[in-house]
């Protein structure tokens, strides 16, 4: 019998976080004590499509969805095995699913799953984002539950705070007050899993400066939703900020 597996968000980075030794080793240790999934389905703040689709359950090259970096990054290789399981899975929860054939993994997969799961030896698959809906996103969440039952390790990706105008690459400035008030509220909500406060998350403190745009921030929501028919705890691996005004905050619920 597989073991359940926890639901979790976690914050992806850049590229870069792959030459961030302190935030590869968090994200590994993290890793070290979450079960072995029998797969991994990735909600990433990268892929925004309706009707929801699925990524290419048979391998393809990563899609290095990112312009300006070093060449080596777009050298990068996650050849993860194929995922034609876990896609029967899916299509058996969610119904009427796209297949998109052509879909490898973007940066917030293959950027988290480096450090987390080096061997490449978990079948993965992405689950885009149909909706900017917090309650549709809960509800998908929901209808994805099951799977953490057949040992199915359900991960959000994308980053609580995201406001790309204030990104500060130095390290020397402190986060400002409106990423550390929304960071705050954020953890708050989260560890309560209260559903109720995440539907109206436009209207918390720092929400507006935090969140420009709000692709990053709907992944978690998919990730709560996924916990909320369970007792379980949530609690944060991982968090302080990161480019000056992002949080590094991640949850695992269970």
């Amino acid at each position: 019998m597989p073991t359940i597996m926890p639901s979790i968000f976690l914050a992806h980075g850049s590229p870069l976080l792959l030459d961030d030794a302190v935030w590869m080793a968090q994200l590994a240790g993290w890793s070290k004590k979450i079960p072995r999934p029998t797969s991994i389905l990735v909600i990433s703040a990268h892929w925004e499509q309706r009707p929801i689709s699925l990524s290419s359950p048979e391998p393809r090259d990563l899609f290095y969805d990112f312009y300006g970096f070093p060449a080596k990054y777009y050298q990068v290789r996650y050849p993860s095995p194929p995922a034609g399981p876990l896609a029967r899975q899916v299509k058996e929860l969610l119904g009427e699913v796209v297949v998109d054939s052509q879909r490898g993994l973007d940066h917030g997969a293959f950027v988290p799953l480096i450090p987390m799961f080096p061997k490449a030896d978990i079948p993965v698959l992405q689950l885009s984002l149909p909706s900017s809906d917090p309650a549709a996103l809960l509800a998908l969440g929901r209808r994805l539950a099951p799977l953490r039952e057949e040992g199915v390790l359900l991960m959000g990706s994308g980053f609580l705070t995201h406001n790309m105008r204030a990104i500060d690459f130095s390290g020397r400035s402190a986060p400002p007050s409106w990423a550390t008030d929304f960071d705050a509220w954020c953890a708050q909500v989260l560890q309560r899993r209260d559903a109720d406060s995440m539907l109206s998350y436009k209207n918390a403190p720092g929400a507006r400066t935090s969140l420009p745009t709000q692709e990053h921030f709907l992944p978690v929501l998919v990730s709560l939703g996924a916990s909320l028919d369970s007792t379980e705890e949530a609690h944060f691996p991982i968090d302080g900020f990161t480019y000056g005004s992002f949080t590094k905050r991640s949850v695992q619920f269970g």
